[in-house]
């Protein structure tokens, strides 16, 4: 299973797939009509932080415990560190 970050300006997104990369496990991002009404704005720390809370969630209802962890290029730092913390508190192992 690989955890895939991607991040806009605006906002942020995260997706489980299979290792394979053919099937879709979990997703999350601040695009959520649930996360935009508890956050100011999506591009955020605080953001990232939600989302990396909502990943974890889903992928232990999805039956998904361990991850590998895909920044899709961007350095770990910021938003990126944030969500991956968060999904790490909730229980994802990568």
């Amino acid at each position: 299973m690989r955890l895939t970050v991607h991040r806009t300006n605006c906002h942020i997104y995260a997706q489980i797939t299979s290792a394979s990369g053919d099937k879709v496990i979990a997703t999350a991002s601040s695009v959520e009509k649930e996360v935009r009404a508890k956050l100011k704005h999506g591009g955020n720390v605080k953001a990232a932080e939600v989302i990396g809370q909502r990943i974890a969630e889903r992928a232990k209802q999805a039956g998904v415990e361990t991850v590998a962890f895909d920044r899709s290029g961007y350095k770990y730092h910021g938003r990126v560190k944030a969500l991956a913390d968060a999904a790490r508190a909730g229980g994802l192992k990568f």
